[in-house]
């Protein structure tokens, strides 16, 4: 990123940091505080727990944030970094990275409307991450597509989810209902065999299919000149009655472009493309789902950090 300068990173591990150093040649910094008196932004890829510490002290320095998702650990913390961030004029953008994914850059000028989205994001075990429960650490990001591609705000919640290697629960399906109608189910599991990102939504004017591991897609749109009653009576080949419109974007590696937006509109050259308001709406849907699965399961309730408190 030629117009932006890379100060350095802070890690609280001395052996990490000294790592991270070396192979990236760039200053290690002792200290948060020291970090923050020498730059303009910063990005906090620190565990979910500790986002609100790290960005709380960012922000009260004056510094823009890019904090990764989900933006807080609570309703409250995440309120309260909004809050400040207002009061000091920095910008706050959230880490839904899968916004830049090609995949959807090329659906959105395609979505209209949907009825019903359906998608599943399966992933091996992974240490990093396991300090939160899946809805967090992965089904998040669906949650955050999913508000974006129907456009409306999420009216009701149904959810169940179980633990199988951590406290928290590693495998979790959402049904999400919009104020708009349309309905998403989301399943999102960290203790699958294979990986899967996939997304599949459904509108009147067709069917969009969305790869987000391979960042590809197809858009399959009815055609205008198709008799819809004549369908009824006469078995047709699916060709005959829908066309398939590709799906394009520019190359670009997401978390680039990430960096990119966040490094633009830290400048004022552009709005800040995924904002702190959206990743605080995201989190209260993700936080509504954990309730919902506390719920359904009662021998988990009360157990250790299975819900965070807003």
């Amino acid at each position: 990123m030629p117009e932006v300068r890379f100060a350095g990173v802070h890690e609280s591990r001395a052996e990490r940091a000294a790592a991270v150093s070396a192979e990236l040649g760039v200053r290690a910094y002792p200290s948060l505080s020291e970090l923050l008196d020498d730059v303009d932004a910063v990005t906090v890829v620190v565990p979910t727990p500790a986002h609100y510490a790290v960005a709380k002290e960012a922000i009260a320095h004056g510094k823009h944030v890019l904090i990764e998702k989900p933006i807080a650990a609570t309703l409250a913390e995440a309120d309260e970094l909004l809050a400040m961030a207002r009061a000091r004029g920095v910008v706050v953008q959230t880490g839904h990275v899968e916004r830049f994914n090609r995949a959807v850059r090329a659906a959105l000028p395609h979505v209209d409307a949907p009825r019903f989205l359906e998608s599943d994001r399966l992933a091996t075990f992974n240490p990093r991450g396991s300090d939160v429960a899946v809805v967090l650490d992965l089904m998040i990001h669906d949650i955050d597509l999913a508000r974006t591609l129907v456009g409306a705000p999420v009216a009701d919640v149904h959810a169940v989810g179980v633990p199988v290697l951590t406290p928290f629960p590693d495998i979790a399906n959402a049904r999400l209902t919009f104020t708009s109608g349309a309905v998403a189910n989301i399943t999102a599991s960290r203790v699958s065999r294979e990986r899967m990102r996939k997304i599949r939504l459904f509108q009147r004017s067709g069917y969009l299919s969305l790869d987000l591991a391979a960042g590809t897609g197809e858009y399959y749109r009815m055609r205008e000149d198709v008799d819809l009653a004549a369908l009824a009576t006469t078995p047709l080949q699916l060709e005959a009655f829908v066309e398939r419109v590709p799906l394009q974007a520019p190359e670009g590696e997401p978390l680039r472009l990430e960096f990119e937006s966040f490094a633009d509109a830290v400048r004022g050259k552009a709005d800040v493309a995924v904002s702190g308001e959206a990743g605080r709406e995201a989190l209260a849907v993700a936080l509504r789902i954990m309730a919902e699965i506390e719920r359904s399961l009662p021998a988990l309730a009360g157990g250790a950090g299975v819900v965070p408190r807003a």
